[in-house]
């Protein structure tokens, strides 16, 4: 019997083409934390090797095809053997005739050994093949018989063209496809993770050079100012605003480094079942924040996310599913009409040897066939179980087709808000250097005294700021790309996830 099944090979969950990659170095003996150098593809490799919910969510597909076979046990014909040994005494007793007469107890002895297979078939055919054979013992010779033979049970309407066992195979072949589903589901959840932990720690490291730069202009001004003061060109009172500057500009690194620290644990989290192994190493990114024009199609999107979605096709799935419940609900309305028939042969004689022959002989068979019919009165439970599957039926329709409305409003925002944060890109880049010459020619008119420490720092904050936005916008940016393959459903194919299922 051909079972229908798909496991998920372990190997087909790495990105092809890429090597697996090692565990963290061990810690140095120095204080400075190792570092290690990690691409995104490298990440994402480590993730689907170690990340805990796609571990876990492995299991599924193995458990629903273990389900599966289960569901085909329905088929497994039954042996059944029994054997029977009797005694029974009757005792003796005293005539009435009037004479006195002892009848001599009656004492009977009797063994029966019984054997069969039963099962079921595809059709919703029940058959049985059966042997007995039993013996009486007596004061009197020993006397045995028995039957071989088969019955068989066929249903003409209820139970024809589907029953229990069959909408239990089509429940679990489904759960199967479901369960794949759900790990596709996960694994482009935590591959979407991933991108956007790389990306936003990639932002940090950056945006912490950014609070340094600050901090570095914030100090030569106010060791500037200081000089000046000593000369007498400075009001002192600019001096505290430089010193003010600096300690804000400290502060805000102080700040980024933290962010930069929690952003490297969630891409550990991400990437790690041992976390203890990658607490003392920093990761360094080794890609870069850039901005690559990609050229959207609204409707290309859509058809990819209405045939990859993992949801939208697990809702599908269901809906196929509730359609298989609907046909075996409709069968059920139907009065049981099933032909029976028997054939076999019998066999007796004064022991075992005679009774094996005459089956052996065939010459005493024995035939029965019939119909018969069921049909309950009112058959108002089946009839209102069919109405609610019906309901049910319509309901998820109704679901199926507002999801697919969701999709593809969701595919439809993400593109718009790509499109805009490439936009903000350039913006945020031409603000960047529009700040860039606007500090330098404001320090350039602060050297002969033509302005003032507060313009300064003020174009100072312009400036870092500036810059801090220019990256914010570009890892926005790429993990606007993320969401839209996360919504299309693409987002394995786009990192080269290679999942293969495998059915027998």
């Amino acid at each position: 019997m051909k079972k229908i099944g798909a496991s998920l090979l372990l190997a087909g969950l790495v990105p092809a083409g890429l090597a697996q990659t090692s565990l963290p170095p061990a810690m140095s003996s120095t204080n400075t934390p190792p570092e290690r150098t990690l691409s995104l593809q490298d990440c994402i490799v480590q993730a689907l090797q170690h990340n805990f919910d796609v571990r876990v969510e492995r299991y599924q597909p193995l458990i629903s095809q273990m389900g599966l076979e289960e569901a085909y046990a329905g088929y497994d014909p039954t042996l059944t053997l029994s054997g029977l040994h009797s005694h029974n005494n009757a005792g003796g007793f005293f005539g009435t005739n009037g004479f006195g007469v002892f009848t001599a107890p009656v004492i009977t002895e009797n063994n029966t050994f019984n054997s069969g297979i039963n099962g079921l078939l595809p059709s919703g055919a029940s058959y049985g093949v059966f042997g007995n054979v039993g013996d009486t013992y007596q004061p009197y010779p020993e006397a045995a018989s028995g039957q071989v033979g088969i019955d068989a049970t066929q249903p003409l309407l209820k139970n024809l063209w589907i029953d229990s066992t069959r909408l239990a195979i089509v429940a679990a072949k489904n759960q199967v496809k479901s369960t794949t589903q759900d790990l596709r589901n996960q694994l482009i959840t935590t591959v979407s993770a991933v991108e956007d932990a790389y990306y936003e720690l990639i932002y940090a490291r950056e945006n912490l050079t950014v609070e340094q730069q600050a901090l570095d202009l914030a100090q030569t001004q106010l060791d500037q100012d200081r000089q000046r003061v000593e000369v007498g060109s400075l009001a002192p009172l600019d001096v505290q605003q430089d010193e003010a500057q600096v300690a804000q500009s400290h502060a805000n690194l102080i700040a980024a480094q933290f962010t930069l620290d929690s952003d490297e644990n969630s891409l550990k989290n991400l990437i790690t079942d041992n976390y203890l192994q990658w607490h003392d190493v920093d990761i360094a990114p080794a890609g870069t924040l850039e901005a690559v024009r990609q050229l959207f199609d609204v409707q290309d999107s859509w058809s990819k996310g209405l045939t990859s979605r993992p949801d939208f096709l697990q809702a599908k799935i269901k809906l196929e599913q509730q359609g298989f419940q609907l046909k075996y609900d409709r069968n059920q309305l139907f009065p049981e009409i099933d032909l029976t028939g028997s054939y076999g042969f019998n066999g007796a004689g004064n022991g075992y040897n005679d009774t094996f022959s005459q089956y052996q002989a065939g010459d005493r068979p024995f035939y029965s066939y019939g119909a018969k019919l069921t049909m309950p009165l009112s058959n108002l439970g089946p009839r209102s179980t069919y109405k609610a599957d019906k309901a049910v039926e319509e309901q998820d329709l109704l679901k199926l087709k507002q999801l697919e409305q969701n999709v593809m409003v969701d595919i439809d925002n993400a593109i718009k808000q790509a499109q805009s944060d490439f936009d903000d890109v350039q913006a945020t880049k031409e603000q960047r250097i529009y700040a860039e010459a606007a500090l330098d020619a404001e320090q350039k008119k602060y050297a002969v005294g033509k302005s003032t420490t507060f313009t300064v720092l003020q174009l100072q904050n312009n400036l870092t700021l500036a810059r801090s936005q220019e990256i914010r916008e570009l890892a926005n940016y790429n993990k606007d790309l993320t969401a839209l393959a996360q919504a299309e459903g693409t987002t394995l194919e786009r990192r080269n996830v290679d999942v293969t299922a495998v059915g027998n």
